[in-house]
């Protein structure tokens, strides 16, 4: 790989991380995922010199909307 490539990979990492980020950004505001991390099924223990989280239902609900978002985009772009 020439330095050109290399430079294109890194600005388009670099565009990509920045509309991440913003993108959210703006989720946080949205109401309706705040409950994220909080849901029935997200796992907690805490002990006194320890604690550990694990948002198993959270991770569920996120994995399948981006699937189906994953697929809805698929198919439309294979028109």
């Amino acid at each position: 790989m020439d330095l050109n490539t290399v430079g294109r990979l890194v600005l388009i990492a670099g565009v990509g991380l920045v509309v991440l980020g913003g993108l959210l950004m703006l989720l946080s505001r949205v109401p309706v995922l705040k409950h994220l991390g909080h849901l029935p099924g997200d796992i907690r223990m805490e002990g006194e010199n320890y604690s550990c989280f694990f948002p198993l239902t959270s991770m569920i609900i996120i994995s399948v909307l981006l699937t189906l978002v994953v697929n809805i985009i698929v198919r439309l772009v294979n028109r």
